[in-house]
């Protein structure tokens, strides 16, 4: 019997991978069942599928934190490419499911609207309830490939829905994105801040600077080192088998993450442009609600089966900064 490339791979992961890491082979599925491939495993299809789609390119043009007017700031995209290449590094220390994992880390804020958490927070607002993980999964699951979706495994889909919020991934590997993704924004968020010249290195609190490090690569690498180090320990006792932190970098963190929320988030600076942004994006949903035959033809056809509000937030959500400031200049200015 001849063994498809696919088959070999799978054998691989049973004889390289920790007893703890989602085997591919052991996936609970597609929504619609399809044909395997004979190359790729089911994870190596999704992280392709995702690649490939239009959402993942357009945030290369939404926010991460700071408006991109240059090349300097993190987007939507380079943040996720950070929170994959991070994860990927853990993953393959843990013997985890690198393939799995990367599908997650790249498909996890699809969802996200021009502006950022801006963007995000006028949509809920307006709209009853956004939230871009929500949306995320929407994207994959509904607005992809004109409505027909990617179609890609539950475990995928798992760690996507949630990556943040209430709820906890089901395998190791989208625990593992959750936590990154943490990680990643709030190092490189300071690093963006210090360009932007809204912080000093001097600013953050000593313990930040003690415990996690001068410089950015410092702190990734801090971070790295601890969860795999403090992970694979759990893992040989074979108890409490989860993506683990030691507690003396749990708490620089949270004082980090206080820093951060108090100092650049909620501060003057990103307040300045949030109103900016708020007002482009609540003028724009109000406007195509009263307007819809103006929406794309995919939004404004999906209205006979979702709704004008639901079509209009899903419109509203996929456009980039660029495109959301310029219909705002084509609807309001004269």
């Amino acid at each position: 019997m001849n063994l498809s490339i696919r088959n070999i791979t799978e054998q691989a992961e049973e004889t390289t991978l920790s007893p703890f890491a989602q085997l591919s082979k052991n996936t609970r599925g597609r929504m619609d069942p399809e044909q395997e491939c004979n190359i790729r495993t089911a994870y190596q299809r999704d992280r392709d599928r995702i690649i490939h789609c239009q959402s993942f390119r357009s945030l290369k043009g939404k926010t991460q934190v700071f408006i991109v007017n240059d090349g300097f700031f993190r987007t939507r995209l380079t943040h996720t490419l950070e929170v994959n290449q991070i994860a990927r590094t853990i993953a393959r220390a843990l013997k985890l499911n690198e393939d799995l994992t990367e599908a997650i880390a790249i498909g996890h804020d699809l969802g996200h609207t021009c502006f950022g958490h801006m963007g995000e927070y006028v949509l809920d607002r307006l709209n009853g309830r956004f939230k871009h993980n929500e949306q995320s999964l929407r994207v994959v699951d509904i607005l992809e490939r004109d409505g027909k979706g990617l179609n890609l495994t539950f475990e995928v889909r798992d760690g996507i829905l949630n990556h943040t919020g209430l709820n906890e991934p089901e395998t190791l590997e989208g625990k593992l994105v959750r936590q990154v993704d943490r990680i990643t924004y709030l190092c490189h968020d300071i690093q963006d801040s210090i360009s932007a010249g809204i912080l000093k290195i001097t600013d953050l609190p000593p313990v930040v600077l003690e415990k996690l490090g001068k410089s950015h690569s410092e702190r990734i690498n801090t971070f790295v080192i601890d969860i795999i180090n403090i992970t694979r320990n759990k893992f040989k006792e074979g108890i409490d088998i989860d993506i683990h932190q030691s507690e003396k970098i749990s708490q620089a963190m949270d004082v980090l993450r206080n820093f951060m929320f108090e100092n650049v988030y909620y501060g003057e600076a990103c307040s300045q442009e949030k109103k900016k942004a708020e007002f482009i994006v609540e003028s724009l949903y109000t406007y195509f609600i009263n307007n819809p035959e103006e929406m794309p033809l995919k939004y404004y056809n999906n209205i006979r089966k979702e709704g004008l509000v639901r079509s209009t937030t899903d419109f509203i959500a996929s456009c980039t900064d660029s495109y959301a400031v310029q219909l705002f200049y084509d609807k309001f200015i004269p």
